[in-house]
Formats: structure tokens, C-alpha cells, sequence
């Protein structure tokens, strides 16, 4: 019997992500793995496995940041929560109108409408994309991976950022937002070509009432309580990976590093 070299095969694993495995095959068991139902692909890992991620951390830790450079690096769709819903709200669409409402007075949108919306922005991507904004909390997690299951389209890494309080204080002092896009720049890292105007539109920029130091804590401290469950339950699945440093430019090194050896190069742009 003659056999061919070492093939890494992927198999299907609860919660939707995959396990590679070493075997030998014979040309006849190559051929059948191709179509054998316990197998989804013959493919390694860096050449087979989509990227379907999810970008967590506390306010100010620099996510936006993070997301672009993902984005342009690997040619992967950013999907914002908070884009989405602005859109809607300018749209005027009735899930928009609701949103607005939520919003004005300081609530959260509904979980189900968010899941609609998110669930609905990923028909229209491929296979590849980051999930930046959603969901928060562990009941908004559990819905999604639902959703998500449904079309075999499960999240395989969640990367989660970690920065210093400190520094997040110190970014939020320096932080200036352009509202209607939702652009956002810091006066330390990330300034505005001209001082107090969008770069893009050319629009005036404001801060928002909550960027100071005491207001701000507090949502740190109410960010930490609300993800805390939500952490667990993505490092219980294996799929969780904390980067930490004081400044993006530490941390982005760590996450290109991780996402070249879980997905390989076939997705640069």
C-alpha cells in the first residue's frame, strides 16, 4: 500500500470550532476524506480555517484603533454595533427609530434587535470578518452563538484587550470624536490633521460629556462587572486571547503574531 505524507485535517468540535488532526493516507482514504461527513476539509488550519473574530476591551482601550489595523492588514469586514445602529438612526428605519429612543435615554437596545441587526449584517459578508461592539454581555453572547450556529458560522477567536486604567484615564482626557461617523481621535496618538476638525468632512469635533476622569471610572467599573461572565465563557471554549500593553503600538504586534499562526497569510491584503 503506498502512502502519501502526513495530511492535518480539520474536524468538526462542539461549539463550532475545529480541531486539526495528523494522519496518513493511503490516494484511496484521501479521496474519500474529502467527502467523508466527518470531515469538513483537507485543507491545514492556516490555509482552511475562516476568520470570524470578535474584538472585546473596556472603553478607551483602543479597539477602533486595533480593528482598523486588522482590517487593513488581513482585508477582513469590520462589523460595528455602534456603526450599524448609526446608520439605522440615520436612515430613519424603524429599528433606527427605537434605537434612538434607547439611546436618548441612556438605555441599552434590546438584545433581540441587536441580534437582528448583527445577524443580518453577516449575510452579506463572506466567510471572514471582526465583530467589534457585540455582544457585551453573556446573554447576548449565548444568543448569538445560536444565531450564528444555525449557519455553521460560529466565532473561532475572541481577542481581548488589556490595557492599564491609568492609560485609559489618560486617553479619555485626550480624546475628541467626530459624532455623526463616529470617528474618533486622540490628541496623544492619533491627533486630527487640523486641530478640532474631521479629517474627512471637515466638521467641527466635540468631546463627549462622560470623557472625564470621574464619570469615566465609573463606566470602567460597570464595563468590568457586565464582561467579567462573558470572558469566562468564551475562555471555557478555548477561544479566548488577552493581549496587554500600555499602548496600541505594544499590543497590535501580539495580535498579528497570533492571527498569522491560528490563520496563516492567505488573508493579507
Amino acid at each position: 500500500m503506498h502512502f502519501i505524507k502526513n495530511y492535518r485535517i480539520l474536524t468538526k468540535q462542539p461549539g463550532g470550532w475545529f480541531k486539526p488532526i495528523h494522519v496518513p493516507f493511503t490516494r484511496m482514504s484521501l479521496s474519500r476524506s474529502f467527502h467523508g461527513s466527518n470531515f469538513v476539509n483537507s485543507l491545514s488550519v492556516k490555509d482552511g480555517l475562516p476568520m470570524r473574530l470578535l474584538l472585546l476591551g473596556s472603553p478607551g482601550s483602543g479597539k477602533g484603533t486595533q480593528s482598523s489595523r486588522i482590517q487593513k492588514k488581513f482585508n477582513i469586514p469590520v462589523i460595528s454595533s455602534g456603526d450599524i445602529l448609526r446608520q439605522n438612526i440615520a436612515r430613519g428605519t424603524k429599528i433606527g427609530e427605537i434605537a434612538a429612543k434607547e439611546i436618548e435615554r441612556g438605555a441599552y437596545v434590546p438584545d433581540d434587535i441587536m441580534i437582528e441587526l448583527i445577524t443580518k449584517e453577516l449575510q452579506n459578508k463572506q466567510q471572514n470578518w471582526l465583530l467589534d461592539g457585540f455582544p457585551r454581555t453573556i446573554n447576548q453572547a449565548v444568543a448569538l452563538d445560536d444565531r450564528l450556529a444555525m449557519t455553521d458560522r460560529s466565532l473561532n477567536l475572541i481577542i481581548n484587550l488589556s490595557v492599564p486604567e491609568e492609560v485609559i484615564l489618560q486617553r479619555i482626557m485626550d480624546r475628541w470624536v467626530h459624532v455623526p461617523s463616529g470617528r474618533v481621535y486622540n490628541l496623544s496618538y492619533n491627533p486630527p490633521k487640523i486641530n478640532g476638525i474631521d479629517d474627512i468632512t471637515g466638521e467641527q469635533l466635540t468631546k463627549r460629556s462622560d470623557d472625564n476622569p470621574e464619570t469615566f471610572k465609573i463606566r470602567l467599573q460597570k464595563h468590568k462587572a457586565l464582561t467579567e461572565l462573558l470572558l469566562e465563557y468564551y475562555a471555557k471554549r478555548n477561544i479566548l486571547v488577552t493581549f496587554c500593553g500600555r499602548t496600541s503600538d505594544e499590543i497590535y504586534p501580539q495580535i498579528e503574531r497570533e492571527l498569522l499562526k491560528r490563520f496563516g497569510s492567505g488573508n493579507l491584503g
